[in-house]
């Protein structure tokens, strides 16, 4: 059987040449949409067609987050300590992490490279870039 990969099995890496100009832009122009797929209670974010999880699917629910606000700030400030990822698809980081209050490492992932909108998930405890994401994150000055 196939083993399933996690989501960040794929070599991902912080953009070390992004600009403090490039990183006001994105905290002010980004916005949260969330994903049916990583959600088991729909909280207030409006999600359609209804939530419910696909087998394999990391849960936002897991790492305490129930608020679109919550989820908004949490990706603003994974650009303001600069984790984003060298990728880019149109003007926007194809992903930007960020660490919960509760030291959780998430992922967010571009849904919508026009809008800038993404949806995220939290890392698997033993992924080696969330360890990486939480280490940057608490080094931040």
């Amino acid at each position: 059987m196939h083993r399933r990969r996690s989501p960040s099995s794929k070599p991902k890496h912080f953009d070390r040449e992004v600009t403090p100009e490039q990183l006001a832009v994105w905290r002010k122009s980004v916005s949260y949409g969330g994903n049916a797929e990583h959600k088991q209670n729909p909280g207030d974010f409006g999600l359609s067609p209804p939530y419910g999880p696909r087998r394999g699917k990391t849960l936002c629910d897991g790492a305490n987050i129930l608020q679109r606000a919550v989820a908004l700030r949490l990706l603003r400030e994974g650009i303001r300590r600069r984790l984003v990822s060298e990728q880019k698809r149109g003007a926007f980081p194809q992903n930007i992490w960020a660490v919960t209050g509760d030291g959780v490492p998430l992922e967010a992932a571009l849904d919508n490279q026009v809008a800038g909108s993404y949806h995220g998930y939290p890392l698997p405890k033993d992924d080696e870039l969330g360890k990486k994401v939480v280490k940057k994150w608490n080094s931040f000055q």
